[in-house]
């Protein structure tokens, strides 16, 4: 079978007129309902065992979701074939439950889709994963040229690039340069559901706007909206609701919304975690830039001490110098102190000799002076002594 346009889907700005391919989505009217008119779905669109079943139970719908996605004509989908059906409505574990749907598209493609309700942060690898799962497809006898194109298509109830917000986005090897397209074999894609009001004009040409909001209904009024223009839609509604009159079927899906809220649980305890792991991290985060702050304020206080230290150290060692020098004054003018005291006491002691020798002069003088005048009593004349 023909290949599906190298996977390549036809830009909005290239579809004008005759050119564009689109999905043939014909009014049948309402004529032909086999669902409720109104009241809530007995089980969510996102349940991932129910999305399972309706693309396993009804190939109309298949065919009309893949077109969409691929932006295909009905035309240029010959067949759709899924070849990991389950048995539906058999009892199933979350490590029974293969969640991927691959589909064997006109005998040449593999797409593997995915219904993801819960954001287990994880998808980028999960996706790459499968995709490159699948590509790794040769069989004995088989040449490189043979491995078969492989889509990875993933409908998420969440948005996987908080930070880019898409609708619907898809993702290719290229050179990182100019652009250019590696192969075409390999294609992975997103819808987001909760991004609706992001859909392109492309987008909506090729009714995944619908597609998603037909995911997001909670009610059979939503159905019946959505039905009135998309034949494929109105398909997928009938399917739903014969399904859900299926008591295993119902069974096995309420089971998995079960397994979801269990896992929806535990994630908002893991989140609420992770918000108080942020929480204690940027507190000991603050701490630790106190804690860097207050050392680099203790570092420059320490070297501001170390730096009087060394200037108290140097004062120090030139008061030693000035008390070495005043000690050497001291000594020398105690040493010429002293020599003084001993030249004084020198002096003091001539003074007393010549005091004792003045006495003498004087006793001597006293005496002569007694002899002059007994001499002149006598009659001798003083000048002849």
């Amino acid at each position: 079978m023909k290949q599906i346009d190298s996977l390549t889907p036809l830009s909005y700005a290239q579809s004008n007129g005759a050119d564009r391919i689109l999905p043939s989505f014909p009014d049948t009217g309402m004529s032909g309902l086999n669902f409720p008119a109104s009241g809530p779905l007995p089980i969510p669109m996102t349940n991932d065992y129910l999305f399972r079943a309706l693309l396993q139970r009804n190939n109309k719908v298949l065919k009309g979701l893949v077109c969409s996605l691929l932006h295909l004509s009905p035309k240029q989908l010959s067949t759709a074939e899924i070849t990991n059906p389950i048995e539906l409505g058999a009892s199933i574990t979350d490590k029974t439950f293969i969640l991927d749907i691959k589909v064997l598209l006109n005998d040449q493609t593999v797409l593997n889709l995915e219904m993801q309700v819960i954001n287990q942060h994880n998808w980028v690898e999960r996706s790459l994963s499968y995709l490159c799962r699948n590509f790794d497809s040769l069989q004995s006898g088989e040449t490189y040229q043979d491995i078969r194109p492989v889509l990875q298509i993933g409908i998420l109830n969440f948005t996987l690039f908080p930070e880019q917000p898409e609708f619907y986005a898809t993702y290719q090897l290229l050179n990182v340069k100019n652009h250019t397209l590696y192969s075409d074999k390999l294609r992975i894609s997103v819808l987001n559901l909760t991004q609706i009001e992001r859909a392109t004009e492309e987008d909506k040409s090729c009714q995944l706007d619908s597609w998603a909001s037909l995911f997001k209904a909670t009610t059979w009024e939503e159905l019946t909206m959505l039905a009135q223009n998309n034949e494929y839609v109105k398909e997928a509604a009938d399917t739903v609701f014969r399904l859900c009159q299926d008591e295993r079927v119902r069974m096995e899906c309420e089971a998995r919304e079960d397994y979801y809220r269990t896992q929806l649980g535990i994630q908002k305890m893991m989140d609420r975690q992770a918000a108080e792991i942020d929480a204690q991290t940027k507190e000991i985060q603050s701490q630790a830039a106190k804690i860097d702050a207050q050392a680099a304020t203790l570092d420059a206080q320490t070297k501001e001490i170390q730096a009087q230290a060394a200037e108290i150290e140097t004062q120090a060692a030139t008061l030693n110098v000035q008390t070495a020098e005043i000690q050497a004054q001291t000594d020398q003018i105690e040493a010429q102190t002293a020599e003084i005291e001993t030249q004084y006491a020198k002096i003091e002691t001539q003074a007393a000799e010549i005091e004792t020798q003045a006495a003498e002069i004087e006793t001597q003088a006293a005496e002569i002076d007694k002899l002059k005048t007994w001499m002149r009593e006598h009659g001798y004349d003083p000048a002849d002594i």
